[in-house]
This record gives structure tokens, C-alpha cells and sequence, in this order.
């Protein structure tokens, strides 16, 4: 353990000195999520370094170790062993050091810093027609980095292998600070002044492997996915001495990883898929040593309750392509020539009916069933942690693998053992490399619930040993296995391992509590028994409230892709882990705990965790366990402003659908006003920016004209909600949408008078918005069963959900329940042979984020391409303005950042096409966005008003 005694307190200066200009952050809202990855795990750091270079890096590790102080390594933070949490600093390389160096397209390598993530490496290196091989399941967010220090795989390791295999150099600094690099003849160092201590290092190492030939020949390397442990074989005489291999797998305890030289391999020219349906997971592993004579690339496995869970989170249609069963494989066939691989597809497929345990199989031709279809593998940790039912389930020994062959051998014996222990495990992984994942319903927040957890573990490893198989299969040992290693391995090789560790680190410093000397498998546990906390929302579906609520995040880290899906729009836009949903809901877990944020409700740190989140409700779809930041922001909010003044912008545009329902009466001086200098005056004193044009307010005039026009002339099948935006700022809107269902089959009464109180629930102000909230429910829960058809997104998603969970009524649920957008109205109840007016061949569509979260399966575009429009060019993300957001004037800079992601680079490239947004916001975003050019965006109801004169704006 450490010896170094120098002052700890003085590490921030000394860091300072070392490396000048380097980001160090100290205090408990920039640290509080770095205490938690994606495991069972808390530890809190001392501080959080993000290096920009090399010599960074070696600064802080020189200062540490004056200090006595542990360094962690960590990337995209995904790892779910506690492989990336630490007690002293950790060093986050994906904020910075995140630059692909080199790709040579001839040699068939690339040179990366380790904050690289995998899909920014792929995506460069497609343009050579190479890719890197190992691919897990987090590929959008998890860095090179961590895939070097925990010998990663992923989906397609049965032809590509583990990260080890890939690595061709890796540029390291020591323990002692000092620079070098390591390939497969050893190492080397950047400053030939320290050629005496690499010397020195690779000295001890070919001693100690000397003394242990016979045991590292023996027990290493015996699976092809034995990623326990340190792989010492590679430093065998026969193997060339390989320190680059040797060092991938050492989850950062040995040395830190800066960059790296990675081979790279050719890009399939074609594939097939297979979906193969089964009655349980043992049947599908029968099957596996027959697929694996057909030379597959990927045999992924995953059983019922991962598919349950996401067609419920994310609609029925989520999920297609699946035969039927209660598990599945997919196997996935590449070659040179489709018309081959098609072939074997076919063979492979008649060979498994032979064998008679398939309960269906077919061979997905779409591509979009097939994106679909992996997406829910890829997804498969979060959804298994957080079921349909409520339960939760949790990692631990989640990474296991044994041999192909032996595969269903050890799933049965592995199903007794959790039954034995009445424990419920959800199984996936990679079958066609024997490696099985699992989350299992462990119950860590009592202490014999935790006994039982470590009874559990201790038997799970002994299974897995008498099966010829290893601990870990790709997510490393951490703090979840280390303790158990003595189980799989010899006291000679757990003495031979901690030997390396102390040759390449002899304070132990480097990502202490690891592998050697580690801590008990249920230490710094961060689960643990809450107090319920009484909310104004009721939280529903968590089974303790917010607390349960919160505890969704478990770290998977979804929300910190830059592409694919919504979420995070703010973390894409400043690239912050504080500004991705994970971060604030760890810094939600923190304040329900009570230790490092001790202000609860009151807590500033939290306050500014949550102020870039734009309440796009995006993460309740795109979160595979369902955070809804949205509303743990409202409900935040209420609690940190009772009894005490709120941010200005609270009361001006908290309060708008008062205000602008008053405005109404006086529209042609009011909008007159706000346009001069004493509209700016009043905006500044509003907290509003003065950077944006307000929008100008229609008349009441407008308004009773077009409710009029809009009522139809026989019964009505269903209620037109004209929501506040509409009333005040677009109530031509109201009229398109009335005569377009009147022309669907679907004619409506038009409503008026009413509000959903998002605007209120938006800004926290969750008291108010309850009482308007019971005035609407009432008003619309009066005996008519009719849909309530609501034009504007954000308002129809505030009925459909808002208003039911803060409410907790049968009546708010009732009303919810009949909630459609104008596009789920015409999906769902147009008539059949319903034919909307000639349309553009091409539109740009801008999806409202509520509609995108809020309504599954009722997506604009797929209404457009039905309609006829042939393509449709959707700006998937957020338009930046999100409501009140990009109208308060310190988050004007980031609205357009966010837009800039996705709206903004089709805007500038509209060569004359509509442009659809149904959202208000959205219409305005864009409306700011263009500027001076001749753009307006339409909404929905507008593109297909049947009315020859389609009316404008009238203020």
C-alpha cells in the first residue's frame, strides 16, 4: 500500500506547478459524479484532472505520488466492475485528450489518444473501408482507453477477439511520472534520460517471469475471453516478450494509458442476420457449438425480459423481427460476396431445425429491423436493470465465461445456483464467445441482503472454475471480482501478480483496491437503505419514491453519445459529464444521501448541476432505465425555491399563459411595446434574453375568428385542445388543424380556456400548476370518452404524463388517457381511405422532443413518408429553445449550440424545402435561426390544410 507521507493539501498546488494550466476541480458538484461508474460502486474522489497532454498526465502522477495520493485512470466511466472510481484523482481523458493522431490506411493502423471514443474512431476509419475490430456494446460513449484497460470485446469478439489482440503500442507514464512507450518487445523511454529506470522496470519484470514459467503457462490463457487477472503470459519468452499486451487488462493499476497504436481490419463487404427463437436461455447455448461451425462474426443471446422492457418503455414497434420464444440469438454471417453469405445463412438455418430447438428462425432482410434489433442487445445492461415490472437488478457477475462448448452446461448448474439463493438473474452476452452477462436481483441496502450477495458470488465463482471458465470475460476483475481471484488461480499466481503490480508500482498508487490488495467485493457499496423523501410529484413507478427515481441511473451512460437518439442535448453541446443526465442524476443520489451534498433541496451544487437541462423529457425514451431529468428538475426546483424568491425568468415566463392571455386583449400595442427599447428594458428585467425577438402576441379577435371557422358543421368525434401557445401566438394553427381533421374523418369540437400548466411545471412552480392542472382535468373529465386532440406537443405530453403523476387522480388519468398529438390522431383515427392535398416530394422535419419521448410510435416522419412525401430529412435533437430554456438569458449561448447540432446545418442547406416543426418552440427557434431569410417553419397542420388560401399570421 502507499508509503508516501508528503501533504496531501498541498496536492492542488503542487499539481499546478507540474502542470500549468491544467483544469483541477475539487469541490462536491464536480466531483460527485466521478464517485460512481457503471457498477454497484461509490468511492469519491479528491479531485477530478482533465489533461490536455501527455505532460499532464505525468504532472499529476508525479504530484500524487509526493503526495501520496491514488490516481485513477478513467474514460467514458461505463465501467461496471468499479474499475473507474477512486479515492484520490481521477483523471477523465474523455474531455480533452479525445484526438484521433493518425489513421494510415496502408499499414491498417491508427494512432489515438486514449479519451478516443470507439464510434469517433470507427466513424474515421470507415472512409479507409477499416474498422476497429472489438466493438462493445457501448460503443457510442466508451473510450479507447477503457477498452485497453479492461480487454474489452464486444458483439462481434467471436471473429475479432478481445482489445489485447489489436494493440500494437501503447504510450504509457509510470507510477514514478515517467513517460514511455510499451509494444512487443518491450519498453521504451520518450526521454532517453530515463532510459535507466525503464531498464530497471524491464529488468524485474523478466525476472519475476522467469520464477514463474511453469504457473503462467499453466493457468494463463487458457479461453479465449480469460481476462482475469494480469496476462502475464505475453511476457513469456516464446510470446517476445509483449509489454504491449501484457499491459492491456490492467485497469489502469500498473501504468496510465495516454495513447495508443491500434491495428485495424477490413470492413465486411457483406452480412447476413439471424434471428433464432428459443424456450430458454440453456436451449440457445445447445445450439452454439453448431452456429460456431458455420464461422460466424457475432452470436449474441438475450431472454424475454430485456424485449418485454423495451417495447414498453419505447412502444410495440420498438422490437421487430423476432421469432417466437422466451430467448434468442442473433447470428450474424459476413464474407466478400452477398450471394455466399446468403447461402450460409440458409444452411446454417436448416442445420438448427434439424437439431429441433428452435421455436422459430429467420434470416432480417430490412435494415432498419436490424438497426432496431441491436439496438436492443446494445442496450441490454440498462434494460435489464430496470424491468417492466419495477424490479431492479444489479451487476456484479455480470462478466463471466467459459468455453463455448460448455456453455449450457454451466447456464443450467448457474439457474440452480440463484434459485438456490431465491435470486433472479436476467441473462444476455455474447454466447458465441461462452461469456454470459447478467443483472441479478441482489439486494445490497440490508445487511443480510448482502450476505447473501457474497454467499452468492463465492459459489458463482466456484461454478464458473469447475467449468474451465474465468471470473471477468471483458469488463476486468474491479472491485466486484478482485477479492475472488484466489478462487480461479494459484496462491504461486496471485503471488506472481502481485509482484508485477509492484514492479510497475511499488506505492501502490495507481487505481488502488484492484486486482492486488483489493477491497471486500461489498465495500463502498452504493446502494444502501434511504429515507423517503416527500415530493409534490408521486413518482409511481419507483418503488421509493425519488430516491427510487433518481437510483434509475446506474451508470451505463447513454447520455453521453454524440449521435443516435435525442438525449443529452446539453452534454452533446458542452461535452461535460456534469452536463450529461447520468452526471445529474448522480449528483441527485448525492443529495439523497446526504454526505458530500449536504444541503439538500437547498444545495447549490445541484442547482447548477440541473440549470443546462433543457427538460426535453428526451431521456425517459432514450435512457434504456428511463431517468426523466425533466421532472426530477420540477420537482428539485419546487423544493429549492418554497417560501424564497425565484429567478426572475421563473415569474416571467413561468407565468406566460396568464400574461399572454391578457396580452391578447391589447395585441397591436403590446406587440408595438416590446418591440422598442422598453421591450428590452422589461425583457432584461424579466431575466429574459435580449438577443431573441419576443414573439408577437395574436388577438382575441384572431382567435375567436378562427375557433369559429374551426367548429365543425356536424357531431363532433373529438376534442381540439387549443393550448395556450396556440391561443396566444398561432391560433391560425388551430383552425389548420380543425379543418384537417375535418377533412381525416376526425371533425372536433375546438376547447378553449384551458391549460396544462407545463410552463408552471417547467419552472418548478408545482403548487400552481396543480391547481390549474385540477381546474383542466374537471373541465375535461366531465363524461365525454371523445380523444382530446392537442396541436402542440409539449402541452399534449404535459396531459398525457404531468398532469397524472402530479395529480395521482383516476380523473387526470382518465383525461391522459385520451390525450392524442395531432399527429397520433391522424396515425390512429383518420379514415382509412383519407387523402391529404398534393405534397412536396422532400421536407426538413424538426420533431418536438416531448413528441419524440412522450409518444411512441406516432413519429412525424413515419406520418409524412406514409402520406407521401418521399424524403424526409429529420433533424433528430433538440432545437435548442426547449420552452423558457433558450429565452433565459444565461442559456441563450447554449440553445444555440444545441441547435447547431442538428437544426442549424439543415437550415443552411434548405435549397427551398419546407421546413415542419409543430412545436412552438421549435417554430421559433427556427424562426430566430434564419434570420433575415424567407423561412417559416409550418406545423403539420398547415403542410396539409386543405384550404387553398392557408392563413398567415395574424397578430
Amino acid at each position: 500500500m502507499t508509503t508516501a507521507t508528503r501533504d496531501p493539501a498541498g496536492l492542488p498546488a503542487r499539481i499546478a506547478e507540474l502542470a500549468p494550466g491544467l483544469r483541477v476541480e475539487t469541490g462536491p458538484g464536480a466531483t460527485g459524479p466521478y464517485a460512481y461508474d457503471a457498477s454497484n460502486y461509490r468511492v469519491p474522489p479528491r479531485a477530478v484532472a482533465f489533461p490536455r497532454t501527455a505532460e499532464d498526465v505525468a504532472g499529476v502522477v508525479r504530484a500524487c505520488r509526493e503526495a501520496g495520493v491514488p490516481v485513477t485512470a478513467r474514460g467514458g466511466g461505463t465501467s461496471m466492475a468499479g474499475n473507474a472510481v477512486g479515492p484520490g484523482v481521477v483523471l477523465d481523458f474523455s474531455r480533452h485528450m479525445n484526438r484521433i493522431l493518425d489513421i494510415d490506411p496502408v499499414a491498417r493502423t491508427a494512432r489515438v489518444e486514449a479519451g478516443v471514443v470507439l464510434d469517433a474512431l470507427r466513424s474515421a476509419t470507415a472512409a479507409h473501408g477499416l474498422d476497429f475490430g472489438p466493438d462493445p456494446s457501448s460503443h457510442s460513449r466508451c473510450t479507447l482507453g477503457g477498452m485497453i484497460g479492461n480487454d474489452a470485446c464486444g458483439n462481434r469478439s467471436v471473429r475479432d477477439g478481445r482489445t489485447s489482440g489489436h494493440v500494437e503500442a501503447l504510450e504509457v507514464v509510470t507510477a514514478d511520472g515517467v513517460r514511455a512507450v510499451a509494444d512487443h518487445r518491450g519498453l521504451h523511454p520518450v526521454d532517453p534520460a530515463d532510459a535507466g529506470v525503464v531498464a530497471r522496470l524491464e529488468s524485474g519484470l523478466k525476472r519475476l517471469i522467469e520464477e514463474n514459467l511453469a504457473p503462467i503457462r499453466t493457468e494463463l490463457g487458457r479461453i479465449p475471453r480469460q481476462v482475469s487477472g494480469y496476462q502475464l503470459q505475453h511476457l513469456l519468452p516464446e510470446n517476445g516478450f509483449d509489454l504491449a499486451r501484457a499491459l492491456v487488462g490492467t485497469e489502469g493499476s500498473c501504468a496510465v494509458v495516454t495513447a495508443a497504436t491500434v491495428r485495424l481490419v477490413a470492413t465486411a463487404q457483406a452480412s447476413a442476420l439471424l434471428t433464432l427463437g428459443y424456450d430458454d436461455v440453456v436451449a440457445a447455448a445447445e445450439d452454439v457449438p453448431e452456429i460456431l461451425r458455420f464461422s460466424p462474426s457475432a452470436v449474441e443471446g438475450m431472454d424475454e425480459a430485456i424485449v418485454a422492457t423495451m417495447r414498453a418503455r419505447r412502444g410495440p414497434d420498438s422490437v421487430t423481427g423476432l421469432p417466437e420464444g422466451r430467448a434468442w440469438l442473433y447470428v450474424e454471417l459476413e464474407g466478400d460476396e452477398q450471394a455466399e453469405v446468403n447461402a450460409r445463412a440458409t444452411e446454417l438455418l436448416d442445420a438448427l431445425k434439424t437439431r429441433g430447438r428452435l421455436t422459430g428462425g429467420r434470416v432480417v432482410e430490412s435494415p432498419a429491423e436490424r438497426r432496431s434489433l441491436w439496438r436492443v442487445r446494445e442496450d441490454g445492461a440498462g434494460l435489464a436493470a430496470r424491468l417492466v415490472d419495477g424490479g431492479e437488478s444489479w451487476p456484479g457477475w455480470e462478466d463471466a465465461a467459459v468455453a463455448p462448448g460448455n456453455l449450457a452446461a454451466y447456464l443450467r448448474g448457474f439457474r440452480k445456483l440463484l434459485a438456490s439463493h431465491d435470486l433472479t438473474g436476467v441473462l444476455y452476452g455474447h454466447f458465441g464467445a461462452g461469456c454470459v452477462h447478467v443483472r441479478i436481483d441482489f439486494d445490497m441496502t440490508s445487511r443480510a441482503g448482502r450476505e447473501v450477495m457474497r454467499e452468492f458470488l463465492a459459489g458463482a465463482a466456484a461454478l464458473v472454475v469447475e467449468h474451465g471458465g474465468t471470473l471477468s470475460g471483458e469488463h476486468g476483475d474491479g472491485r466486484a471480482r478482485s477479492e475472488l481471484l484466489g478462487v480461479m488461480y494459484s496462491h504461486r499466481m496471485i503471488a506472481a501478480f502481485a509482484a508485477f503490480k509492484r514492479v510497475f508500482d511499488p506505492d501502490g498508487l495507481l487505481n488502488p483496491g484492484v486486482i492486488i490488495d483489493p477491497a471486500p467485493l461489498d465495500a463502498d457499496l452504493a446502494l444502501r437503505e434511504l429515507p423517503l423523501v416527500e415530493t409534490s410529484f408521486g413518482f409511481p413507478h419507483d418503488a421509493d419514491g425519488f430516491a427510487g427515481a433518481v437510483r434509475r441511473c446506474v451508470g451505463v451512460g447513454r447520455c453521453r453519445s454524440d449521435a443516435g437518439g435525442v438525449m443529452c442535448p446539453s452534454y452533446r453541446a458542452t461535452g461535460e459529464e456534469n452536463d450529461s443526465t447520468r452526471g445529474r442524476a448522480r449528483m441527485l443520489q448525492e443529495m439523497v444521501r446526504g454526505e458530500t451534498v449536504k444541503d439538500g433541496w437547498r444545495s447549490a451544487e445541484v442547482r447548477d448541476a440541473l440549470d443546462l437541462c433543457l427538460s426535453c423529457k428526451a431521456c425517459s425514451s432514450d435512457c434504456p432505465v428511463g431517468v426523466d431529468m425533466a421532472t426530477y428538475k420540477a420537482e428539485f426546483l419546487h423544493q429549492h425555491y418554497k417560501g424564497r424568491l425565484r429567478p426572475r425568468s421563473h415569474y416571467c415566463l413561468g407565468w406566460l399563459p396568464k400574461t399572454s392571455a391578457l396580452a391578447g386583449y391589447a395585441a397591436r400595442p403590446v406587440n408595438a411595446l416590446l418591440r422598442g427599447p422598453l421591450g428590452t428594458l422589461l425583457a432584461r428585467l424579466g431575466g429574459v434574453t435580449t438577443k431573441r425577438r419576443i414573439p408577437a402576441f395574436a388577438s382575441r379577435g384572431a382567435l375567436r375568428k378562427t375557433l369559429r371557422a374551426a367548429k365543425p358543421s356536424g357531431p363532433a368525434e373529438a376534442v381540439l385542445f387549443v393550448d395556450s401557445f396556440t391561443r396566444a401566438f398561432r391560433p391560425h394553427v388551430a383552425g389548420a388543424a380543425g379543418r384537417v381533421l375535418a377533412d381525416a374523418g376526425v371533425p372536433c369540437t375546438p376547447r378553449d380556456g384551458l391549460c396544462c400548466g407545463l410552463t408552471w411545471v417547467g419552472t418548478g412552480q408545482l403548487d400552481t400548476a396543480r391547481a390549474i392542472m385540477t381546474r383542466t382535468v374537471t373541465a375535461l373529465d366531465n363524461g365525454d370518452t371523445r380523444p382530446v386532440i392537442v396541436a402542440e406537443p409539449s402541452c399534449a405530453a404535459a396531459l398525457k404524463h404531468d398532469v397524472p403523476d402530479l395529480l395521482g387522480t383516476e380523473a387526470a388519468r382518465r383525461v391522459a388517457d385520451r390525450v392524442r398529438t395531432f399527429t397520433g390522431a391522424l396515425t390512429d383515427l383518420a379514415d382509412e381511405g383519407w387523402t391529404p392535398p398534393p405534397l412536396p416530394e422532400n421536407v426538413v422535419l424538426q420533431t418536438h422532443c416531448h413528441e419524440y419521448a412522450s409518444f411512441k410510435g406516432h413519429r412525424p416522419a413515419d406520418l409524412l413518408r406514409r402520406l407521401g412525401v418521399r424524403e424526409v430529412d429529420e433533424a433528430e435533437g433538440c432545437c435548442g429553445l426547449a420552452g423558457n430554456f433558450g429565452f433565459e438569458a444565461e442559456h441563450y449561448d447554449t440553445s444555440i449550440a444545441v441547435a447547431g447540432l442538428a437544426l442549424t446545418p439543415r437550415l443552411d442547406r434548405l435549397d427551398g424545402r419546407p421546413v415542419v416543426a409543430d412545436g412552438f418552440s421549435c417554430a421559433t427557434q427556427i424562426d430566430h435561426l434564419a434570420g433575415d431569410q424567407d423561412i417559416r417553419a409550418l406545423h403539420l397542420a398547415e403542410l396539409l390544410d386543405p384550404a387553398a388560401d392557408r392563413p398567415g399570421e395574424t397578430t
